[in-house]
């Protein structure tokens, strides 16, 4: 950091800071960003970024928002290095703790974390748009001087990393930055997991993450996609072929999904394959995915996370005329961000909740035409805190649509499970590890990520590739 600007917060004044004003993050207007896939915030000017940065008050030492921040970014400080025009500094400050910054600053819930404990949102402002913030700066570092990545002096170890999401990127970023030679495997044909494979274009647009990619390619990271780890190439075998360690960041890939008559009628679709055959480019696709789905004009997506406000957003730009999400508990008890769900709502999506489909009805020509659905109401929360809820006996009705979305939810792929000798489970499919150091009962084979978790958050995954990475080095060193 220069010495210019020392980390020196003693002649802010916070009472005036207060009176600053929000401007607000500039938005394309709904109407005009439901006719293509572009990215929805307008792109941000050297002098929005320094006002709004001004808005900081630099609370105590750590800030709130540092507190909330899975990364522990020193968000106060960026704010700080931002305000004064030093903008490259602060991209630099946030790489020292996130290997993802560019994408942690579009998508991650803001209003759940760092912007969500900003003492001036607490205090019936706006708080300061702090992710806007950090990819900004990122997006300014990368256009005015490039991003290389810093590569240590080779030690002869070779890690394989299997899965390259979020945590599998973090995990490479750090390995191949202390010097050891990494091998990135994945069942898709380009790298990012469900950055590519999942997150839509107006949230993440493709190019940020292939800007990642390019960064740990010119590493010397070495990628090999179309490659499904455990029907034929094991990790035992990869450890039989010279790995020294091997990561496993593959997420929760699995699509969960209903129990009920019709799920398999034409005109329904899991998630994660709408999304992939809506949302990439054809030649990035497997082949039997290189084809955009068909859909109807009524629309219902199923579930209530971001995907499903994803598969809202999509359905939308793909031209449905009514796209309605469809969700058994209240709004309250919703686990997607308030932020994907409110711009859903701005661009026409509408929301049933208290509603639960029993049965998908086929038409006359066989294909989706109707939702039979129950309404539900609410109990006392689960062990979890989580309200339950219950079916209201003779409340069913029907809701007219050609076209389901299954959002609900993901589970663990059981194959690295079924073809790992000795590696420890939970009865859920989700993977044993230590939540310090990511290291599984096997001598060697570290991992992290949503296969821990469950399905969380990229930032989390990024943490847990990090913390890794930390560990396999230690491990490799011994």
């Amino acid at each position: 950091m220069p010495e210019t600007l020392p980390r020196d917060f003693s002649s802010v004044d916070r009472k005036a800071r207060m009176k600053i004003e929000a401007r607000g993050l500039p938005m394309r207007p709904a109407a005009e960003r439901i006719r293509d896939f572009d990215e929805a915030i307008i792109r941000l000017d050297d002098e929005w970024a320094m006002y709004e940065a001004t808005r900081c008050i630099h609370c105590a030492d750590p800030a709130p928002c540092q507190k909330a921040c899975p990364a522990t970014n020193d968000i106060s400080y960026a704010m700080w290095l931002i305000e004064n025009g030093q903008f490259l500094e602060a991209a630099q400050l946030y790489r020292e703790t996130s290997s993802l910054p560019e994408v942690c600053g579009r998508i991650c819930p803001q209003e759940r974390l760092c912007e969500g404990a900003c003492v001036r949102g607490k205090k019936g402002s706006l708080p300061v748009p702090t992710g806007a913030l950090e990819a900004f700066t990122t997006h300014y570092e990368r256009r005015k001087k490039g991003v290389n990545l810093p590569v240590g002096k080779f030690t002869g170890k070779k890690v394989a990393i299997i899965g390259a999401g979020p945590a599998g990127l973090a995990c490479a970023k750090q390995l191949v930055g202390a010097g050891h030679w990494v091998t990135l495997f994945d069942a898709w044909p380009a790298p990012g997991g469900l950055l590519i494979y999942g997150i839509p274009n107006f949230k993440l647009p493709k190019k940020v993450v292939f800007d990642i990619w390019d960064d740990l390619l010119r590493a010397g990271v070495t990628f090999v996609g179309h490659t499904y780890i455990g029907p034929k190439i094991t990790v035992d075998k990869l450890f039989a072929g010279g790995y020294d360690a091997i990561f496993l960041g593959i997420g929760t890939t699995v699509d969960a999904t209903l129990d009920v008559p019709g799920l398999n009628l034409p005109g329904i679709y899991k998630a994660t394959d709408f999304l992939v055959r809506s949302n990439v480019d054809m030649d990035l696709l497997p082949h039997e995915m290189c084809a955009r789905p068909e859909i109807g004009e009524k629309v219902v997506v199923i579930g209530g996370g971001d995907t499903s406000a994803d598969c809202l957003r999509t359905a939308l730009r793909l031209g449905a005329k009514e796209v309605t999400c469809l969700y058994r508990r209240s709004e309250a008890e919703m686990p997607g961000g308030y932020k994907d769900r409110h711009m859903a709502v701005e661009e026409g999506a509408k929301y049933h909740f208290l509603t639960q489909p029993v049965r998908f009805i086929a038409g006359a020509d066989g294909r989706l035409a109707q939702v039979e659905c129950v309404r539900t109401e609410l109990g006392e929360p689960d062990e979890s805190g989580r309200r339950k809820f219950k079916i209201v006996e003779g409340s069913d009705f029907i809701v007219e649509a050609d076209t389901a979305i299954l959002a609900l939810g993901y589970k663990p792929d059981p194959i690295i499970s079924a073809t790992t000798r000795g590696i420890e489970t939970h009865s859920d499919g989700l993977f044993k590890a230590d939540q310090h150091s990511g290291a599984t009962n096997r001598k060697g084979l570290f991992t992290g990520g949503d296969i821990v978790t469950g399905p969380h958050l990229v930032v989390t995954a990024m943490v847990a590739g990090r913390k890794a990475a930390a560990a396999i080095d230690r491990y490799l060193g011994w």
